[in-house]
């Protein structure tokens, strides 16, 4: 499917939780995260970034958040695009949106985690520059599922 025009990312707000949790349930089954999750999340906002994508009939279609620990290192939190809004390029404006923010940050790496078993994911990362740098074992719960741990570095010429 040909990739459509990135739609403008807002700022995720506390009312569009709940809007947002279906999607977490659709995508993530018994490990998503909870509204408790996200309100812990955007109570950080000193360090926290997260951002909602909406169709053009205002429906809220996807999100990325990122945590940005000091000056060394940010990790993408977060990242869903629902099932009927994947596979046009919903996700890859997402990614580069948390990469722009990093870079923004000034950090030299940003990092995340993505289930083992989640190829389609991975490709999506890989193809922003992120290179498997670990796993952890047994780490999505209650599955077991392993995360592979994928980093971007970032040259410091690059930083802003």
């Amino acid at each position: 499917m040909a990739a459509t025009s990135d739609p403008p990312l807002t700022p995720l707000r506390w009312w569009e939780i709940e809007e947002l949790l279906p999607i977490e349930q659709e995508l993530f089954g018994d490990e998503q995260w909870s509204a408790a999750m996200f309100w812990s999340e955007l109570a950080q906002s000193d360090s926290r970034w997260y951002r909602v994508a909406r169709s053009e009939l205002g429906e809220l279609v996807g999100y990325v958040g990122v945590c940005v620990y000091g000056a060394d290192q940010a990790w993408i939190q977060t990242l869903g695009v629902r099932r009927d809004s994947q596979r046009r390029g919903l996700g890859g404006g997402l990614v580069s949106a948390a990469i722009d923010h990093a870079r923004s940050a000034g950090v030299p790496q940003l990092a995340l985690e993505v289930r083992a078993d989640n190829a389609d994911a991975q490709r999506l990362y890989a193809r922003h520059d992120f290179d498997v740098i670990g796993v952890r074992r047994g780490y999505y719960q209650p599955s077991g599922v392993d995360a592979l741990v994928m980093a971007r570095e970032f040259a410091a010429a690059d930083r802003q």
